[in-house]
């Protein structure tokens, strides 16, 4: 009888060989570059984080000025930040050896929670970093009523 050891991770590369080549042809078919495979969109990255009396939201935004921002909250408390990066204009006798950076509109839009004062809401924008505030309420205590026992 021969013994054989037993490998958990056996067949392990080669399903991870068909990932990165299932994930390639979304990469390669422009239909599905919105998915963020190879997205050639600008998206502008955010950090959020709270403490007991306020939510920060910050989203880096550079080379775009704040008067091509926009900060909106709608009735069903989502916050929305929308904008548009333009492309510089090419000159003349110039050609791209590369290109990097990533032009056009964007939109982020972000869920509130109920604990949010929507009419308190402050936006600052500084060295291509858009600061949102959003000071939270003290969240109402239900209502209580007190049954009497017969």
């Amino acid at each position: 009888m021969t013994l054989v050891k037993y490998n958990p991770f056996r067949g392990f590369d080669s399903l991870a060989k068909r990932m990165n080549d299932f994930i390639s042809d979304f990469e390669k078919d422009s239909a599905f570059r919105d998915f963020g495979f190879g997205s050639s969109r600008f998206l502008p990255v955010t950090d959020i984080r709270e403490d007991d009396k306020y939510i920060y939201i910050s989203a880096e935004i550079p080379g775009i000025g704040k008067e091509n921002i926009k900060v909106t909250i709608n009735d069903d408390n989502v916050l929305q930040i929308r904008g548009e990066k333009k492309f510089e204009d090419k000159k003349e006798n110039e050609s791209y050896i590369r290109m990097e950076r990533v032009f056009g509109e964007f939109t982020r839009s972000f869920i509130l929670p109920d604990n949010v004062k929507d009419d308190q809401i402050k936006a600052k924008f500084e060295n291509g970093v858009l600061n949102i505030t959003l000071e939270k309420v003290e969240p109402s205590k239900p209502k209580e009523i007190e049954v009497s026992i017969n």
